[in-house]
């Protein structure tokens, strides 16, 4: 049998005109560009599809933001979107604040902040890679599943829409490194593509990053979510 791939996409741009950290906040839409970036996404992933990949499985956070991004995929791919909670973007104190070192700087926060390695701010790294790569696992399977009596050349594909955070936990699990990192190296930039290539028996081969919407990111905010 083919490897199969499984992308884990971010969603685009947000409209955030406060700059708040939106976290799991629903009505935090795509903007425009947001809107943009995405059929740039589903253009890339139909070229790939005419070219001979086969994608057959498709899913998304169920936040607003991640459902927008998978839906112009969705049409063009003629694949149902499948919501998934666990890929759903990482828990957060903060959540509805606009996080400046001003705001910081109130006690009230202070025992928030006293374990960046976990962190203490919101959910654990690491139950953040765990539950991203659970679901991943379901994804490469349902792939395969759907794939079945389709003898193309190319291994079955998923993909999967989620956060920038559990995103970039799930690729330094992957990758064997340390979970506790500085947020603005973060290398998960607006509807990037994380992509996991396993073989036949579920282990992963190789992690591969690409970012097809890149001419769509000068100018573009990046509020991050946690």
């Amino acid at each position: 049998m083919p490897q199969a791939t499984v992308h884990l996409l971010r969603h685009g741009e947000v409209h955030n005109p406060d700059g708040v950290l939106y976290g799991r906040l629903p009505e935090f839409h795509l903007s425009e560009l947001g809107q943009e970036m995405a059929r740039t996404l589903a253009e890339h992933f139909s070229r790939r599809a005419a070219g001979g990949a086969r994608i057959t499985y498709l899913a998304a956070s169920p936040l607003d933001r991640a459902q927008e991004t998978a839906r112009p995929t969705s049409d063009a791919l003629k694949l149902q979107i499948h919501t998934d909670e666990r890929i759903i973007e990482a828990e957060n104190y903060f959540e509805g604040m606009k996080v400046t070192k001003a705001e910081l700087r109130r006690p009230k926060h202070w025992p928030r902040l006293v374990n960046p390695l976990r962190p203490s701010w919101g959910e654990p790294y690491k139950n953040q890679a765990s539950r991203v790569m659970e679901a991943v696992q379901d994804a490469r399977l349902r792939a395969i599943e759907l794939a079945a009596g389709d003898f193309g050349t190319e291994g079955p594909e998923a993909i999967m829409v989620s956060h920038q955070l559990p995103i970039w936990a799930t690729r330094l699990s992957a990758e064997g490194k340390p979970l506790w990192h500085d947020p603005r190296k973060r290398e998960c930039t607006l509807t990037s593509i994380t992509s996991l290539v396993f073989d036949d028996a579920g282990t992963l081969l190789r992690v591969q990053y690409s970012e097809p919407a890149a001419s769509l990111l000068p100018g573009a905010s990046s509020t991050p979510g946690a």
